[in-house]
């Protein structure tokens, strides 16, 4: 991968908002232009040399800074900064040393770190511009900060978004130095005949052969009758129905099984094709005493929607967790309630959700999360 972005985060300080700005990225300029989590790092190799060698390919490196990241501590009160072999500071650092282009971002308003805040290898990182990203404009913002990206890609087969706003700009540090690419020389338009010839001749022969090929005969397969769901008369929530999703038996809620001693659910997971506004985009399994919890966020436009943290029931492999959200109706109705269950499937979370509103139909959906 050559002149690739890099995404650097804390996971404890901004891990959504790097996470929601690789899914951007990825489709603005192509997914092998952006990369993010050093990973697959094998036993035996030199995770500081890794480090270097992939922060080695990059045109850029996105520092992602929220309120947090300069002073957030390990499980022994140690600031991370002052760790010489934490993670995001080997990172900025080797990028550093290298004259990779290193652009701040910030969110949640947060500020640049100060200099003296900074281990000596990272003091440099204080004088660099900064970008702002806003939850409020996070799509203008996006988009500019992708337009000034482009300096610094290799961008073959990629398409990069218009900008919200062609008349701002964003300030960038200097792109490195690159060839000058040389105009194509004219050719000879031969090649072009005989390509117009050949794609003739290619459409004629298709042609014919559906107008002669015989007709197939379909068995029907027999199987069980389609479920047949009720989409919703207003576009508000943006969720259609999918005749797969599985109805969890909310009406007899199983009982809670023992917690498995490695299981699978741990961790956060991250739906890759959100669809609609407030449909469930991201959740984060956690174990806690003896049982586990569900924290689930719905993709709002431009936020994204906090939708709490909630027990979760796990029975035949599968976890069960319930939110109401949305406005309280008289007799402490509320507009929406969502219920899901979550199994493992390949690396991956299954998601049937079931979204109950107190005024038109229900609507079902299956959702697939991977690992965040």
């Amino acid at each position: 991968m050559a002149r690739a972005i890099f995404i650097s985060y804390r996971r404890d300080d901004t891990e959504g908002e790097a996470g929601r700005l690789f899914d951007d990225l990825t489709r603005s300029v192509g997914e092998n232009s952006v990369f993010m989590d050093v990973t697959g790092i094998n036993p035996g190799v030199d995770f500081r040399k890794a480090i270097d060698d992939n922060v080695a390919t990059c045109g850029a490196l996105l520092a992602v800074i929220g309120p947090t990241w300069a002073t957030i501590t390990d499980s022994s009160g140690m600031r991370r900064l002052d760790d010489p072999n934490d993670f995001v500071r080997l990172e900025i650092a080797s990028a550093l040393a290298r004259d990779v282009a290193v652009i701040p971002v910030l969110v949640h308003e947060a500020k640049m770190p100060h200099p003296d805040q900074l281990p000596e290898n990272l003091k440099d990182l204080a004088f660099r511009n900064s970008v702002e990203i806003s939850h409020t404009r996070w799509a203008s913002d996006v988009d500019l900060l992708t337009k000034a990206l482009m300096r610094y890609l290799d961008t073959s087969g990629a398409t990069a978004s218009k900008p919200a706003h062609p008349g701002a700009s964003v300030q960038l540090p200097a792109s490195t130095a690159r060839d000058p690419q040389r105009a194509p020389a004219r050719g000879s338009n031969i090649p072009l005949i005989l390509g117009i010839v050949t794609a003739a001749v290619l459409a004629l022969g298709f042609v014919g052969y559906k107008i002669l090929r015989p007709t197939p005969v379909v068995i029907p397969t027999p199987g069980p009758s389609p479920v047949v769901i009720t989409p919703a008369p207003t576009a508000d929530e943006g969720e259609t129905a999918k005749p797969d999703a599985a109805k969890p038996d909310t009406a007899n809620p199983p009982k809670s099984a023992p917690i498995p001693a490695n299981s699978s659910f741990v961790g956060n997971w991250i739906n890759p094709s959100p669809e609609g506004q407030n449909g469930m985009y991201w959740i984060e399994i956690q174990v806690e005493g003896d049982h586990f919890s569900v924290h689930a966020w719905g993709n709002c436009v431009p936020n994204v929607c906090n939708w709490g943290k909630v027990p979760a029931t796990f029975h035949d492999g599968q976890l069960w967790a319930e939110w109401n959200i949305g406005q309280k109706l008289p007799g402490q109705k509320f507009s929406r309630n969502v219920q899901a269950a979550m199994r493992p499937f390949n690396g991956q979370v299954i998601v049937n959700v079931t979204n109950t509103y107190a005024n038109r139909p229900p609507i079902q959906r299956q959702l697939t999360f991977v690992k965040k």
